[in-house]
């Protein structure tokens, strides 16, 4: 019987499990977490693979290698962590050899640049006919800054960074052949929280936090189901400039989603906005009840939502 694809990850967990960890985290969080004393290493891998994750006729070279990194660096941030280097594996058809490969290099270069991110090692091969990108992405931290899906409390505002729905309205934009809108801009480039992943995470009270990379009608169910908590959000607090099923079940925004202490978020997300000018918004609450409650201007709704999943 086919499995989901969060259900295909719960069972390596659970293979996985017995073994032993050599002082790593297990499985569940946007990264691993290896204690280093009173610092921490963070790691986290991500795949790209060519008419899944971008289409070479509606995305640069650069854009791809852009998105390449900043996607994993995304999982670094969302840990509270400062990403400093990466690995990169790619697999290129002969199509892409040559001009392709050096387009992406340089949209790769500029964004670990911009980053301050090292490039440290990875692997080249061929491919029969598509582009595959693996990027290991590593991230420092002291250790009492590490943010984890599991530590939401009940009571805890649930809030999200900046704006929703953006590049999910994109890739529609790019189905229809609108590839120079900003949605479908954004879309093709990706970005990451990093310089707010680091700052939140020097803040006690934040407890729960993820980037959001499959919309957060999947994503809040990681932070519900390790926190064993339930969740209440509120479709009309949602920042976003488009419909709200883009805000909800699109996948790739690479916004941050946290729990916050409640009566501290006024003066969170205040300090937020003056160190960053990054928006923090609150769109509802950590709750007792084991189980994911949408409403619309106060009343349950029925309207069906459900974020991204590969298979």
């Amino acid at each position: 019987m086919k499995k989901s694809e969060f259900g295909f990850i719960g069972d390596i967990a659970t293979l996985f499990g017995s073994l032993p960890h050599s002082g790593f985290e297990p499985i569940g969080d946007d990264c691993t977490v290896l204690p280093m004393g009173d610092e921490a290493l963070v790691m986290t891998t991500d795949m790209l693979v060519e008419d899944i994750h971008f289409l070479r006729g509606a995305s640069t070279a650069e854009e791809v290698g852009e998105k390449s990194l900043m996607v994993n660096i995304s999982d670094v941030a969302a840990m509270g962590a400062t990403p400093i280097a990466t690995l990169l594996s790619i697999a290129l058809p002969e199509s892409a050899q040559g001009e392709w490969a050096e387009g992406f290099m340089r949209g790769y270069y500029e964004a670990s640049k911009r980053e301050n991110v090292a490039l440290v090692g990875g692997d080249t091969t061929a491919s029969r006919d598509r582009i595959s990108i693996n990027v290991v992405a590593i991230g420092r931290a002291p250790m009492t800054n590490i943010k984890r899906r599991s530590a939401a409390k009940v009571g805890d505002v649930i809030a999200v960074t900046g704006k929703l729905g953006i590049s999910s309205k994109g890739l529609v934009d790019i189905m229809f052949g609108d590839l120079h809108t900003s949605a479908a801009k954004a879309h093709r480039r990706g970005h990451a929280r990093t310089t707010e992943g680091a700052w939140l995470g020097g803040r006690n009270e934040v407890h729960a936090m993820m980037d959001i990379s499959d919309g957060i009608a999947s994503d809040i169910k990681h932070i519900m189901e390790l926190s064993n908590v339930g969740a209440t959000i509120e479709l009309s607090h949602i920042p976003t400039d488009y419909d709200i099923r883009y805000a909800t079940t699109g996948g790739e925004d690479y916004e941050l989603l946290l729990t916050v202490e409640a009566a501290e978020f006024e003066a969170v997300a205040r300090a937020l906005m003056e160190a960053t000018g990054t928006t923090l918004t609150a769109i509802g609450t950590i709750t007792a009840e084991k189980e994911l409650t949408w409403l619309d201007n106060g009343m349950p709704t029925d309207m069906e939502i459900r974020g991204f999943e590969h298979f």
